[in-house]
């Protein structure tokens, strides 16, 4: 199989996001979010801009996580792709107004990574990005220099969680969306709120309190 079929078309990703050399130093901390029923409402298969609608806490949620330094990253199962209900301009285009309303509110998203594969529609093998495979946490970890064991995935799926744990990382299951419903895998999150906003306010607080007992130390 082709490197480019095992990870998300470039064309999904932020132009202006800046590339970090995988030679980099590891150790950043990250959130990882996946997008429906995180970011935004989760009404199946999202295929046009007009489709989507963000949380009204969402942006709040993200801008916090900006300001305390963390990259925020999206990795997301996009099979409308593969399922030929989206092609990968329009997908583009829906990334684009996500990340508009996003930035209208004071909040970023570093990069967004899409697996477009679906095992039932996709020809060929099966890729390594759809999650919980790991493909997607994987390149993101090279371009950014990330450390998985100090960063957190934010999911409402047991998909999501199921990818937390193969890659490494600090999970939250969060009640909107599937809220842990999908039933795929039997998993437990390190922590379940609310929202996307609960979970970031998780974060700070756990990273406070590993501060404070660093300086202890």
């Amino acid at each position: 199989m082709e490197e480019l079929a095992m990870m998300p078309p470039r064309s999904a990703r932020r132009e202006e996001t800046p590339r970090v050399s995988t030679g980099a130093r590891m150790g950043r901390k990250a959130v990882f979010l996946d997008r429906d029923g995180v970011i935004n409402e989760d009404f199946g298969w999202i295929s046009s801009p007009e489709e989507i609608e963000i949380y009204p806490f969402a942006a709040k949620a993200i801008a916090r996580a900006n300001e305390a330094g963390f990259p925020v990253i999206v990795v997301t199962n996009q099979s409308v792709i593969a399922r030929k209900l989206c092609t990968l301009d329009t997908l583009k285009r829906i990334h684009a107004k996500m990340e508009l309303e996003l930035a209208g509110e004071g909040a970023r998203v570093d990069a967004i990574f899409f697996c477009p594969h679906h095992p039932d529609y996709s020809e060929g093998e099966l890729c390594g990005c759809r999650k919980p495979e790991t493909g997607l946490v994987d390149k993101a970890v090279l371009e950014f220099g990330i450390e998985p064991a100090e960063s957190y995935l934010i999911g409402d799926k047991t998909s999501d969680i199921q990818t937390g744990i193969n890659a490494g990382m600090q999970t939250i299951l969060v009640r909107t969306g599937k809220a842990g419903k999908d039933g795929l895998f039997r998993v437990n999150a390190d922590w379940i709120e609310d929202d996307l906003l609960g979970a970031i306010t998780r974060i700070l607080h756990e990273e406070t309190i590993a501060l404070k007992k660093r300086v202890a130390d």
